[in-house]
Order: structure tokens, then C-alpha cells, then sequence
């Protein structure tokens, strides 16, 4: 009796300790709490490493991985007995484990892991099911074998008692877990494996996922032993688990702890859930969910020693009690918390306990809450990973970047959430039967041929992968992501990018245009009245009168940049596609644009052509659509005479000129190849003869530069331990930029191009893959020679990264002409409309154009930016402008790329907030200030340093200004002190005048009441020289 209360004593007391680490019960905190910036610190994916002696494991069960089901002396399984009554697959052989144990050692050295999860087969060791009996000894003898080999590899063995292979005689005796009498048999089978492995075993866990055990085991039948007891069986098999856990627990902190030390705990499944909407009462729904399925179990073992209180009023009378002294005894009886978190919690999740909010694989955020909920315990991840089809084999791409989720939201709990993790156990080491699912899916890092008898294990990609992060400790920090300081060129364009520019001619100011002359208050109401039959002389309109234009550009202006990209509407210029009917107020619209761009000594890059899948006929004259656009060879002379006239009527205003935007998206619209490639031709062609036209007529006049705009996004392999995906990644490129440029710029830059001056890689590709050989047209001679060198500069558009793979036989629908697919990465920030944010991208980009067409050509990226539906404080634009115009920094100053300019897309949202620096009503968004700040220091200069560019001779330094600026201080001192004495001289005189001026008006005020009561004003305004005339 004495022992007794000394014990609930200790108990008390250690519980006194864990509150005082932590508050209980505080996992709503989570979801109140929650940072909503993607792009903030703690969301975004962290560089980092893990605590030196963070423990890096992997993981089997007995059961999937073992087979030798009746080898040896094995006794039957519950899971024996339910695949072989129900299910066409069995676990027979399954990984063939049992014999191939040190195989499985050597995968473990292989990725260099420094624990092992496993578990003990209850009917191995006891065929009978029970301890009291004699073991069977070759299981004894093989698992002693197996713990001393990882112990000699200095791998640390984590062993679980009980991964639900139960002995069948127990259920068939005792209906398993539902009878209490599991209890004692499993205290003794503990008992046992404490008193034969224990002092080379310190990390125990009693159960893998009693969750699971009592749900699927007794009340949906879909795991062993197959019951569909309901709700009242599963309930009365999880309260025997946990107390069947706890006397384990004090069994081996009564008898074994003191001279073992090890330490014990249970494993416990969940899923994770996010409320629908941010409100107290879906928080509280949220609660109730991971309740309902990790505080179940928690709760009595981590919390106040019972079930939480949602639990039993969802359940009522059906969900067994603990006593006073039981819930004594079942608290605090873990060591440390062991979670499960995987795809079978996950989709019971979606079903039992979704309460109508959102499960999401969040590791981070469960992770967070159980520190929260249980008083900041130390946390084993004891399983976690996810699965894939059984027909991939050793490419196992998608695995490979949850994996890579998973771990880095485990790094962030730790560094910002300060989560104490232990470890964390990839699952599984191999592939085996996966329960109920058989062999229809895979979870292995190892791939096994099941087909095969030799059962070989073969490291997946994903091995590979988390081979990488053990070796590393995590994701350290590279040279690469660390900012740099400096300076762009004084020459640096800072623009900014819109889409086709609107013509608006009204509002319209009539001010000299208007030949009526007016009366003013005639009938004392205030009104205009013209007068019959006068009129007065006109003029023609002014680029001032267009009020939307100055407006716009005041607006522009505000922002700093130097440098304004926009696009002319060549079916409103040329309605018929042709010369025959010229809409010359919209070329006098764009002719004012640009000269009032002139006057605020501002530079325009102008879009001949700027195709777009929402205007109709993808923004081409309809006649021209109609005659088979871009696939008949009249578009290209009709878009030769186009550009003939705009460079006539605006070329004295325009310095840069982009003949086509993104030509390579367009060509998307074609649902052939053929197609595709033929109208990729006609718009080279196209372009060419508009660049060869400018340089022949207008260049030596004008000197202005002409180009063409490319999409540029970055593509990179997405499994990078694949040289299918490598090569699928460089023949993105190749089909996106080169296919442009290389017909342009290949031998300029000493690159040889196969026939049609087309890059060879896609030749080469082409011919392997279609029977036909390449369907790509060719260039004539003259072509040919027209297209060498017809760009003065390479203009991209760069906004994302892709990762890119070879495109799946399996996939419905028609592969692209690359043959690859683009993939996105989870780990990568995102913005609502889905744009990975990956700033990096931008570097490697101008890098790969850079190393193959060389530094001649200045290089600008003529369009970037991303969607931010954040009316005012724009956090996602200001982190993607800074950080991409850093990477552009890096590819100018460490890379030496000829780098001439960035333009931020665009000016202004039309509606919804999206991409605009503006909002639709001219509010300006946070992330104008930011670009202002960053084009005023050339970038991202030292703090205090100031370095000047040469000037101009509009912008020339006198030495009066020079004097002016180095003593500005003292300067507006100065100025403020004589302004401050002119307007006292000022008020003083007005004074004085007033006193003067007061007798006289009262003299007259009688006389000129009586003359207003007489006769009415009649104002005359007219307009001369420009001005309001008032005639009394």
C-alpha cells in the first residue's frame, strides 16, 4: 500500500515538471495563431541542419516485410488468417526479411542511418501467444542476431512490441483486443522482450497505431481480424490498448529502467485538419477532429490521465471509463511521444473525422499542436512518408518531394516552432504488403521485385534523396542563397511591363476644340448657354486634351522607373490586316503616349504584336485570323507592312522595339505538331523581316534596337537522380528559347545549326520519335541569310520555374512536341493563382541563354511579376521583386551576364487586385515603394554608400549645383528662414492696405447694392489665345 502511493506520488510529481515546461491543453492555439504570409521567414522553405544528435531513421513491421509465415517455428497471425480467408495476396514470403536481414543491414549503411525501426513478431517469439510458455528460440536467436549487426554498424535499434500481427490463438481464445485479458498476456510478452533485449535495446514502443488496430480491426473490418463491431467494439479494443500499454510501460519502469535506462513510449496515429474558414467555431471543429483521432490516445497517456471531453460527449455511454486510480496509473506512462503521420491516417481522416474542415499532410502543424496540447514533450517521428503506384519501380519522383516536404516542415517545427524532435523514421525501408492494400501500392525507399525469388532490394530515387539529407544533416545554407550588395549598370532599364495599352479617347478635354461661345448665370441659375450664331475659331486636338494619357503617365511616372514596355493593338491600327484603311486617331493616340513619354524625358519599349488567348482571334485582324493566321505565309508580308507604319508614325520616339511577344505561347494554340511548327516558322519569318526593314530604312535615322520576346521560364529536371529527366529538362529549353533564337543568333555566336537553321538537339528528336523523320519547314537560302543576326537584343519574360519530366506513356491526351511534362515542387512558395515563387530560376535562366549565345547581346527581361489578391500591403510582390531583382544582381555581378533590364509586370489591376503596383482605383500598393527604393540605389547597395553615374549632357553637374548639393542642409535652413521673413513683410503690407481700403468701400457699397438689385449679370466667355474670356 505504501509502494502504491509513493508511486502516484512520483507520478504527481512528474507531472509537476511537464507543466512546469509546458501548459496543457493549448493546441487551439494553432489555428488562432495561424501566419497566413506564404512568404514570410517561418513559411517559407527553410535552409537549415538538425541538432547534431538528431536521430535519422528508417522503418518495417514484422508482418509486411518478414514472410516466412510458418518457417522456424512460427505460429499464425491474425493477419495470416485474414489474408489468407479474404484476400487473393498473402505476406507469405512478402520481402523474404527474415532471410535477408543483413541485406536489409546494408541498405541501412547505405543511406547512412543512424536508427532502425522494427518490430518483434508476438507469434514468432510465442506461437501460442503467450509468455508464460517457453519462447521459440530460433526467433529469439534471429532477432538477437539482428540487434547485435545493427549495434556493430553503430545503428540504434528502436524496436516496437506490437505492429498488429497478434497471434491468432488469442483471438480465437479470447476475441483479441476486445477482451481484457490482453492486458496481462501483453504485459508478459513485454515482460519477456525487456528481459532479453533490453540491455541492448534503449528505445521501446509498445504499439504502432492502436488507432487503426481498433477502428479498421473492429469496427469497418478492413484490417485484421476483419470485425465490423461498431462503435461500441473499437471503443472497448482502444481502452484495453491503452491499459495494455501502460502495464508495459510500468513494467519496464518498475523492473528494467533502473539498470537498462532505456526509455518507452506508444506510437500514435493522426491525420492533420485545417478549418474551412478562419472562424472560432470551425477552430473549434478542428479541435474536436484530432481529438476524435490523436487525443483518444494522447490525452489519457500525455494529458490529465482520461479521455478528452468531445470524445465522450460524441460517444456518451459506448466509450468505457477509467477509474480514479487508473487514470493515475495510464498518465504519464511515455517517455517521449512517438507520432505516426501517413497516408492511412490521412484518408480516415477525410472520412471519420473531418467534421467538415479541410485534411491536409502538414507535418509542421501537427507537430506544433502537440507541443502545445501536451506540454512541449520530446517527439519521435516514428513513421512518416507516403506511397506510390506498384507499377513505378525505382523512379519514384513524387515520393522523393514529399519526403523532401515532410522533412523540412519537420526542420521548421524545430527551428521557429521550437519543437523538441528526436528524429525522424522515413517509411519504409522496403517495399512490402501493405495491409489491405497488398501489393497495389509501394512505400519502400527499397525497391523488391515481388515477381522475382530472390526478393533483391534496389535503392529508389528517394533512397538516394534522403541519402543526400542524413549525409547532410538537413538543407545547409549554399553559397548561392546568401544576398550579395551592389550596383546595376547606370544604363540599367527599370521598367515596368504592361499588356496591350487601351485607347481611350475620352474623357476628352474640349477646351479648344469647342467653337461655341457661351453665356454664364443669364436666368441666376448658374448655367452655360450658348450663343446662336457665333462662332468661334478651333484648333485640332492636343495630346494634353486626352486626360486618360496624362493621368496614366502621371501614374507611371510616380513609380521611378525609367523605362515603360507596352503593347499597340494591331487590329485596331489596321482593321482589315492591310494598308487600305488606316485608323489614324489610334496612331495619333499612341503618337501622344509616346511624346508625352518624351517630355518626362521617360523611354518606351514598344509591342508590335502582343498575341493573347482572351482577345478574339488571338489578337490578329479578323481577316487575316480568317485566312489562317499565322499558319498562311500573307500574315508575315501583311505584318511586314504593319510594322513599315509603325515605325514611320512613332519610330523619332521609340528606341526599343519588340516585334512579337512570346511567340512560343502562341504557337501552343495549334493542335498539331505540324502546325505548331509551321506557324513557329511564319513568326520567325515575320519577325525577321520586320527586324531586316527597320535596320534597311528606319535604323540609321532612328537608332533604335528590335528584338523579339520570349517566355523564359527555368526548367529543371524534377527528379535529378534521373538522366531521362535531365535531358527531358535541357530539350524543354531547347524547344521554348533555342527554337527562336537559334535560327537568329546560331552562327553568330559560333553555334553550327542543322537544316533550317532550327537547333540541332530538336532535329535530332524529332527524327528519333516520328517515323517521317523531322516535320520541321526549312529556311531558303535567302531566308536563311535574312535570319542571321536579325536581334538587337534578347528580350525574356521570365516569371517561374518548372520542373520538368518526360512525359508518361500512361497519360491520356497528346504529348507536347518536347515530350516532357512540368511539375511543381510543394516545398516551393506559391501565389494564389498558383505561380511557384523561385527566384533562383531567374539566375539559371540568364545563365543558360548567356552560355550559349555569349555577351555580346545585352539580355532584358522585358516582363516578371506575380499575382498578390492583397489590396494594399502587397507582402508577395515585395518579396518576389526583391529577391528576383537579387538573383538578377548575382547573374550581373558573379556571373558576368550582360544584364540590361528588369520590368516589373504591370502597372496597374483592372479590377480584382492581381498583378497590378496599383490597384484598379490608382491606389498605390506597398510594393511601389519597395521598387522606388530599389531603383534610387541601383539595387542593393552597401548601407551608406552612394555611388554616383557618369551623366548625361541633359543631366550635367555645374559647380553651382555641386556646391548646392554638398551643403543642402544649410541650404534649406536658409531658404526656410527667408521665406518665413517675406511673408511676414507680406502680411504686414496686406495689413496696412486694408486699413486704407476700408473707408473707401464703404462709400460705395450703397451705390452698388442698389446696381445689383437692378440688372442681372450677363458673363460672355469665349476662347481666345487659349484662354476664358468674361464679355459683361
Amino acid at each position: 500500500m505504501l509502494s502504491h502511493l509513493l508511486h502516484h506520488c512520483l507520478l504527481l510529481l512528474v507531472c509537476g515538471c511537464r507543466g512546469a515546461a509546458g501548459s496543457l491543453g493549448e493546441g487551439r492555439k494553432v489555428w488562432q495563431n495561424k501566419n497566413t504570409d506564404p512568404v514570410s521567414t517561418d513559411q517559407l522553405f527553410l535552409l537549415d541542419t538538425f541538432p547534431r544528435d538528431f536521430l535519422w531513421a528508417s522503418g518495417t513491421s514484422a508482418f509486411q516485410t518478414e514472410g516466412a509465415w510458418d518457417r522456424d517455428g512460427k505460429g499464425a497471425s491474425i493477419w495470416d488468417n485474414f489474408t489468407h480467408s479474404r484476400f487473393g495476396d498473402t505476406a507469405n514470403i512478402a520481402s523474404d526479411g527474415y532471410v535477408q536481414w543483413e541485406d536489409d543491414v546494408k541498405a541501412l549503411q547505405f543511406l547512412g542511418l543512424r536508427a532502425y525501426t522494427f518490430s518483434l513478431s508476438w507469434p514468432r517469439l510465442f506461437p501460442n501467444g503467450n509468455a508464460q510458455y517457453k519462447p521459440n528460440l530460433a526467433a529469439v536467436r534471429h532477432y538477437s542476431r539482428l540487434i547485435d549487426k545493427l549495434l556493430e554498424n553503430k545503428i540504434e535499434p528502436i524496436v516496437t512490441l506490437y505492429h498488429w500481427d497478434l497471434p491468432q490463438v488469442l483471438q480465437e481464445r479470447y476475441g483479441g483486443w476486445r477482451n481484457e485479458t490482453l492486458i496481462e498476456h501483453f504485459e508478459d510478452y513485454a515482460s519477456f522482450c525487456f528481459y532479453m533485449f533490453g540491455d541492448k535495446v534503449k528505445y521501446w514502443l509498445t504499439m504502432h497505431n492502436p488507432y487503426l488496430v481498433a477502428v479498421q480491426g473492429y469496427g469497418t473490418g478492413l484490417h485484421a481480424p476483419g470485425e465490423t463491431g461498431g462503435d461500441a467494439s473499437f471503443l472497448k479494443v482502444a481502452h484495453n490498448m491503452i491499459k495494455a500499454h501502460a502495464s508495459a510501460w510500468h513494467k519496464y519502469n518498475t523492473h528494467f529502467r533502473p539498470n537498462q535506462r532505456g526509455k518507452v513510449s506508444i506510437v500514435l496515429g493522426s491525420h492533420w485538419i485545417e478549418p474551412q474558414k478562419a472562424t472560432e467555431a470551425n477552430v473549434e471543429l478542428c479541435q474536436k477532429s484530432m481529438e476524435s483521432v490523436l487525443g483518444w490516445f494522447a490525452d489519457p497517456i500525455f494529458g490529465e490521465g482520461d479521455y478528452p471531453l468531445s470524445l465522450k460527449s460524441k460517444h456518451g455511454a459506448l466509450l468505457p471509463s477509467f477509474t480514479h486510480e487508473e487514470k493515475l496509473w495510464v498518465r504519464n506512462t511515455a517517455d517521449f511521444f512517438a507520432l505516426s503521420f501517413g497516408p492511412n491516417n490521412l484518408r480516415l481522416g477525410r472520412t471519420l473525422a473531418q467534421y467538415g474542415q479541410t485534411v491536409s499532410p502538414d507535418l509542421r502543424r501537427i507537430l506544433s499542436w502537440i507541443k502545445l496540447q501536451y506540454g512541449d514533450p520530446h517527439v519521435l517521428v516514428a513513421e512518416a512518408g507516403w506511397f506510390s503506384d506498384a507499377s513505378e519501380t525505382t523512379e519514384d519522383t513524387v515520393t522523393l518531394y514529399l519526403m523532401k516536404r515532410f522533412i523540412n516542415q519537420v526542420l521548421q517545427a524545430v527551428r521557429f516552432d521550437g519543437v523538441q524532435v528526436i528524429g525522424y523514421t522515413a517509411w519504409s525501408l522496403l517495399d512490402g504488403f501493405e495491409w489491405n492494400f497488398g501489393y497495389a501500392i509501394r512505400r519502400g525507399l527499397f525497391y523488391v521485385d515481388f515477381s522475382q525469388p530472390e526478393r533483391i532490394r534496389t535503392p529508389k530515387t528517394s533512397a538516394l534523396y534522403y541519402r543526400g539529407i542524413i549525409a547532410e544533416n538537413g538543407f545547409p545554407k549554399d553559397r548561392a542563397s546568401q544576398e550579395i550588395k551592389g550596383h546595376f549598370p547606370c544604363d540599367f532599364h527599370w521598367g515596368i511591363a504592361d499588356p496591350t495599352l487601351q485607347v481611350h479617347f475620352r474623357p476628352f478635354s474640349p477646351q479648344f476644340t469647342d467653337p461655341q461661345l457661351y453665356m454664364w448665370n443669364v436666368t441666376g441659375d448658374g448655367s452655360l448657354r450658348p450663343v446662336p450664331g457665333v462662332k468661334l475659331q478651333t484648333r485640332p486636338s492636343q495630346c494634353t486634351d486626352y486626360l486618360a494619357i496624362q493621368s496614366h503617365l502621371r501614374l507611371f511616372a510616380s513609380t521611378g522607373a525609367s523605362h515603360y514596355r507596352f503593347a499597340l493593338n494591331w487590329s485596331l491600327i489596321l482593321p482589315r490586316g492591310d494598308l487600305s484603311n488606316v485608323n489614324t486617331d489610334a496612331l495619333r493616340y499612341y503618337s501622344c503616349i509616346l511624346s508625352e513619354l518624351s517630355k518626362l524625358k521617360l523611354k518606351a519599349v514598344v509591342i508590335l504584336y502582343y498575341p493573347s488567348h482572351s482577345a478574339p482571334n488571338w489578337s490578329l485582324p479578323a481577316p487575316l485570323h480568317a485566312a489562317g493566321g499565322w499558319l498562311n505565309y500573307s500574315t508575315v508580308e501583311a505584318f511586314r507592312d504593319y510594322a513599315s507604319l509603325c515605325y514611320e508614325e512613332l519610330g523619332e520616339w521609340v528606341q526599343y522595339w519588340i516585334t512579337i511577344n512570346e511567340p512560343n505561347r502562341l504557337i501552343d494554340v495549334y493542335s498539331s505538331g505540324n502546325d505548331r511548327h509551321k506557324a513557329a516558322h511564319n513568326l520567325l519569318l515575320a519577325h525577321t523581316k520586320a527586324w531586316r526593314l527597320y535596320e534597311r530604312k528606319y535604323l540609321h535615322q532612328q537608332k533604335g534596337l528590335v528584338s523579339l520576346a520570349l517566355h523564359a521560364d527555368w526548367a529543371e529536371p524534377a527528379n535529378p537522380f534521373l538522366q531521362s529527366h535531365i535531358e527531358a529538362a535541357q530539350r524543354f529549353l531547347v524547344f521554348e528559347l533555342a527554337r527562336f533564337l537559334d535560327p537568329l543568333l546560331g552562327t553568330r555566336h559560333e553555334r553550327q545549326p542543322d537544316k533550317g537553321g532550327y537547333p540541332n538537339e530538336i532535329n535530332r528528336f524529332l527524327a528519333q520519335t516520328r517515323a517521317e523523320g523531322s516535320p520541321l519547314p526549312t529556311f531558303t537560302e535567302m531566308e536563311m541569310t535574312e535570319s542571321k543576326g536579325a536581334l538587337s537584343f534578347i528580350a525574356l519574360n521570365h516569371f517561374t520555374t518548372r520542373l520538368v519530366s518526360p512525359y508518361p506513356p500512361k497519360l491520356h491526351g497528346q504529348a507536347p512536341d518536347h515530350n516532357c511534362r512540368t511539375l511543381t515542387d510543394p516545398t516551393w512558395a506559391t501565389s494564389k493563382l498558383g505561380q511557384a515563387i523561385v527566384p533562383r530560376g531567374l539566375r539559371s535562366v540568364l545563365n543558360w541563354v548567356t552560355k550559349r549565345y555569349g555577351r555580346k547581346l545585352p539580355i532584358i527581361i522585358t516582363a516578371s511579376g506575380v499575382d498578390d489578391q492583397v489590396t494594399v500591403d502587397d507582402k508577395v510582390r515585395q518579396y518576389y521583386m526583391k529577391n528576383y531583382l537579387q538573383e538578377a544582381l548575382k547573374a550581373h555581378h558573379l556571373d558576368g551576364v550582360n544584364l540590361q533590364g528588369f520590368y516589373v509586370w504591370r502597372l496597374q489591376d483592372r479590377q480584382s487586385p492581381q498583378f497590378g503596383l496599383f490597384s484598379s482605383t490608382t491606389k498605390p500598393k506597398a510594393s511601389v515603394s519597395v521598387y522606388k527604393d530599389i531603383i534610387a540605389g541601383r539595387g542593393f547597395p552597401e548601407s551608406g554608400t552612394v555611388e554616383m553615374c557618369a551623366l548625361n549632357e541633359q543631366q550635367e553637374m555645374c559647380s553651382v549645383c555641386s556646391w548646392m548639393f554638398q551643403n543642402r542642409v544649410m541650404l534649406v535652413f536658409g531658404v526656410c528662414i527667408l521665406l518665413t521673413v517675406v511673408m511676414l513683410a507680406v502680411l504686414i503690407i496686406f495689413i496696412l492696405l486694408t486699413k486704407t481700403n476700408t473707408g473707401r468701400c464703404k462709400r460705395t457699397s450703397v451705390s452698388w447694392r442698389k446696381k445689383m438689385h437692378t440688372t442681372p449679370p450677363r458673363i460672355f466667355i469665349s476662347r481666345i489665345n487659349g484662354r476664358k474670356n468674361v464679355v459683361l
